[in-house]
C-alpha cells in the first residue's frame, strides 16, 4: 500500500512541487495580494506557497487582514494509484486580524465564530471522506498579557462530527506581538511558525505540511 497526497497549496519547507500561474521567467508563482501592513506582508511571503490568500476578508461581520485556505487530501492505494481504497480530506481556514489590544473577549469572538462557521455547509462539508477542518485565528497585537498567554497555550477545542465518522473540526488560537518578538499558540496551531519572523524556519524539522499530513495517516 502507498499513500498519495495532494493539496491546493504547498507548505513552506516541503519538497513537494506547486502548480500555479506561470511568471514571465517561466517559473510557477502564486497570485498574492500586497498588504499595507509590513509584518503581514512578510508573513504572506511565508504562506503564499501553502495557502490560497485573500486580503481584507469579512466573515460574519468580522474583518480580517488576511484570510488563507489550505486543502490536503490523502489517498490510500492498493498496488496502483488507479485503485483507490480511501480518501481523506483536511482543510484549514486561516484568519489573521490586526488589533489594538487583545483580551478574553477577542478570543471568545474567535471561538464563537469558529463554531458558527463549522455549522455552515459553505465552510465545512461533513461526510465519510472528511477527516478534519481547522479554523485558526491569529491576533496581531502590540503586546500579550500574561494571563491571556496562558489561556491560549492551554486552549484545546476539538469537536467530533457524527461520533467521528465524519471526521472532526478544531479551533486554534494564535496571538503574536511582532515588535516584542513574542508569540503564543495552542499546541495544534502548526502554522504559528510562519508568524515568527524573528526566527528562521528549521528546514530539517517537519514542515507545516508534514505536521498536517501525519494527521491524515491511516
Amino acid at each position: 500500500m502507498s499513500d498519495h497526497e495532494r493539496r491546493s497549496g504547498d507548505v513552506a519547507g516541503s519538497e513537494h512541487s506547486v502548480e500555479g500561474p506561470e511568471s514571465e521567467t517561466g517559473t510557477s508563482e502564486p497570485d498574492v495580494p500586497d498588504w499595507d501592513d509590513d509584518y503581514v506582508d512578510r508573513v504572506s511571503d511565508r504562506l503564499m506557497h501553502n495557502y490560497d490568500l485573500e486580503k481584507d476578508r469579512t466573515v460574519a461581520g468580522e474583518r480580517f487582514t488576511l484570510y488563507g485556505r489550505m486543502n490536503l487530501v490523502s489517498q490510500k492505494h492498493f498496488l496502483h494509484p488507479a485503485i483507490s481504497l480511501a480518501e481523506h480530506e483536511s482543510n484549514e481556514h486561516l484568519f489573521v486580524q490586526r488589533v489594538d489590544r487583545v483580551d478574553d473577549r477577542t478570543l471568545d469572538r474567535y471561538v464563537d465564530l469558529g463554531h458558527e462557521l463549522a455549522d455552515s455547509d459553505a465552510w465545512l462539508e461533513p461526510d465519510e471522506e472528511h477527516f478534519a477542518t481547522e479554523f485558526t485565528f491569529v491576533a496581531v497585537a502590540p503586546s500579550i498579557p500574561d494571563d491571556l498567554g496562558r489561556r491560549v497555550a492551554d486552549f484545546s477545542e476539538r469537536t467530533l462530527l457524527k461520533y467521528g465518522y465524519h471526521g472532526h473540526y478544531e479551533i486554534n488560537l494564535v496571538v503574536v506581538a511582532p515588535e516584542q518578538e513574542e508569540l503564543v499558540a495552542n499546541e495544534n496551531a502548526d502554522v504559528e511558525a510562519a508568524f515568527r519572523l524573528w526566527e528562521e524556519i528549521e528546514r530539517e524539522e517537519p514542515g507545516i505540511l508534514g505536521l498536517i499530513a501525519r494527521r491524515l495517516q491511516l
